[in-house]
C-alpha cells in the first residue's frame, strides 16, 4: 500500500490531467465564443464566456489543491 506521500502525488497527478482538460475546454469555448460573436449570436456568446470564467476559477482552485498535495 502506498504511503500518504505517494498517494498525494498520485492524486496531484490525476488533478493535473483534469486541469489540462479544463484548459483545453476553455480554449475550445473561447473559439466558439469568438465565432458566435462574429455571427450575431451575442447572447449565446455571453453564456459561453460565463462558462469559460467558471472553468478559469475552478482551474485556479485545482492548481492550489495540487500544490498543497505535492507539499504534504
Amino acid at each position: 500500500m502506498p504511503n500518504n506521500s505517494e498517494a498525494n502525488i498520485a492524486a496531484a497527478d490525476a488533478l493535473t490531467l483534469l486541469l489540462h482538460n479544463q484548459h483545453a475546454l476553455g480554449a475550445a469555448i473561447e473559439e466558439i465564443t469568438k465565432w458566435l460573436s462574429e455571427n450575431g449570436v451575442g447572447n449565446v456568446a455571453a453564456n459561453a464566456l460565463s462558462a469559460k470564467e467558471t472553468l478559469d476559477t475552478n482551474a485556479q482552485a485545482l492548481a492550489d489543491v495540487m500544490n498543497r498535495l505535492r507539499q504534504s
